[in-house]
């Protein structure tokens, strides 16, 4: 049987070597030294980061989904962006959605052997009905994992747009990728304990891949979440302090404005800073898909 070659993540880091001898200070530098290393080793695929965002926000504006599938770490990483999506941009569960080998139970417990299974990949993905406005993102620090590749090759079929996040290059998944992104960040602290600094690297990327996409797609106005849909206290008061600083308004105006635009907070910023009735901020933003930038100029 041939070896298959060692991938970086799997790499012994020779800083680490004597870790158990340390102090816990000193165990603790040399763990924050190799933090240190994820930022300097995204920066390197900032390009290829934009590009899946800029190539995804595209397919979602002519009704895509944006698709996670991982396994382990990576699985879990996925399902984490994908739950985080709805509460911090307001958009339906099922446009962000996450696949994990071994299926729900993975999310808190260990699936042993899910992560072999190129064909369960497929399947997770024919599942869904992946189609060519769908954007497919397999994420796997290693690159190879065979469920991640079998649901990028059932996804490339289907005509989605896929994306790789994985930790080494090359590596296999680079193959059914349109758009490869990794960091590379070198070998963990812990052989082959990828939820350290590859674990890291990755839900940085996808940080930046959802919120970029939603940006791209208008759910903010500047840097504030303008698409919050007050729904108990805690949103009530964000809604308000997010139209009083997007109108200069005092708390108690901007209560009033949200009041009459019965609580929506992109009708009350648009009326605000147009100065037009709530019904004409509606008509602006319905003209416009909802961005309220865009929004304050239509005439």
């Amino acid at each position: 049987m041939r070896n298959t070659p060692l991938s970086l993540t799997e790499a012994r880091n020779p800083a680490s070597a004597s870790i158990d001898s340390l102090s816990t200070l000193d165990m603790l530098r040399l763990i924050n030294a190799e933090d240190a290393r994820v930022p300097q080793a995204i920066a390197a695929e900032l390009p290829r980061v934009a590009e899946a965002i800029d190539r995804i926000a595209e397919r979602m504006r002519a009704g895509g989904r944006l698709i996670y599938i991982g396994a382990g770490t990576s699985g879990r990483l996925g399902v984490l962006d994908a739950a985080e999506c709805p509460p911090t941009f307001s958009v339906p569960p099922e446009l962000v959605v996450a696949l994990i080998a071994g299926g729900e139970g993975a999310i808190t417990h260990s699936i042993e052997g899910a992560e072999d299974d190129s064909q369960a990949g497929a399947r997770d993905v024919a599942a869904l009905n992946v189609g060519g406005r769908d954007s497919v993102v397999g994420i796997a620090a290693s690159g190879r994992t065979p469920f991640v590749i079998g649901g990028m090759t059932e996804a490339r079929k289907r005509g989605a747009l896929v994306v790789s996040l994985a930790c080494n290059r090359p590596s296999p998944m680079e193959e059914w990728a349109d758009v490869s992104i990794a960091p590379v960040v070198g070998p963990e602290i812990l052989t082959g304990s990828t939820r350290l600094k590859a674990g890291t690297a990755q839900k940085l990327v996808l940080n930046m891949i959802s919120t970029g996409v939603m940006i791209r797609l208008g759910k903010t106005f500047g840097n504030l979440m303008v698409n919050v849909q007050p729904t108990n206290v805690k949103l009530q008061a964000r809604a308000r302090r997010i139209v009083e600083q997007a109108g200069g308004l005092t708390a108690d105006e901007a209560a009033a404005i949200l009041e009459a635009c019965g609580g929506e907070v992109k009708t009350a910023i648009v009326a605000t800073l147009a100065g037009v009735t709530p019904d004409e901020a509606r008509r602006r933003l319905e003209a416009v898909g909802g961005v309220v930038r865009r929004a304050l100029s239509v005439e």
